[in-house]
């Protein structure tokens, strides 16, 4: 949710089961970081989510995996549910370095938190080639990507791994929802451009 909604959507939103949160957050807990939301601010208006890591602020704002940890460690000390956004580029995929890349994503979180900081978090795998593209990675695709990064955090702990939520996001549409869903490692969506559509956003909520 944009910063500048949290507000009406608590009005709108409390008393039910729908929880809401931001879709970034900063990196400070106060100074003179002029623009900036801090993970606190977003929790004064009921929040208990905000997104880190979204490709687009890796690509767009520079935003460093030494950067995003710091913002997960931010969500996490203001009792918000992290969830952490990992994925590679189209380059990135054709030279086969999917896992090199995603790996590295997450490990630079746990390097800097310690893997029980995953706990009460979210991952989501959103590969960048598929964002508001249309183009979505097949099922097989995406279960493959998932069932790695879960296996990848069981050398670390099996039990948070196996209750780590991993939730898949690119260009996922009611048509292609359910068999997404139907994977042993797909735990849900990271809905974008859908979830402003009605109908296609309740097709999507059924098929879970």
């Amino acid at each position: 949710m944009p910063y500048v909604y949290l507000a009406q959507v608590q009005n709108l939103l409390q008393g039910s089961e729908v929880l809401w949160g931001s879709q970034d957050v900063s990196r400070h807990e106060s100074g003179a970081f002029t623009g900036d939301v801090s993970a606190s601010m977003v929790a004064e208006f009921g929040s208990r989510l905000a997104i880190v890591g979204h490709s687009e602020r890796r690509s767009l704002f520079g935003d460093t995996d030494a950067v995003i940890a710091q913002k997960f460690a931010k969500v996490k000390q203001a009792g918000l549910m992290p969830v952490l956004c990992v994925g590679e580029t189209l380059e990135e995929r054709e030279s086969d370095k999917t896992m090199q890349v995603v790996t590295r994503q997450l490990d630079a979180v746990i390097a800097a938190n310690g893997i029980a900081s995953l706990r009460g978090a979210i991952v989501a795998y959103e590969p960048v080639w598929a964002i508001g593209t249309g183009k979505t990675a097949t099922p097989a695709e995406a279960e493959s990507v998932h069932e790695r990064l879960r296996r990848h955090v069981m050398r670390a702990d099996a039990e948070l791994a196996k209750a780590l939520p991993i939730l898949y996001g690119g260009s996922v549409k009611a048509t292609n929802a359910e068999e997404l869903f139907s994977m042993p490692n797909i735990d849900g969506g990271l809905i974008g451009g859908a979830s402003l559509v009605a109908d296609e956003f309740l097709g999507i909520w059924r098929a879970l």
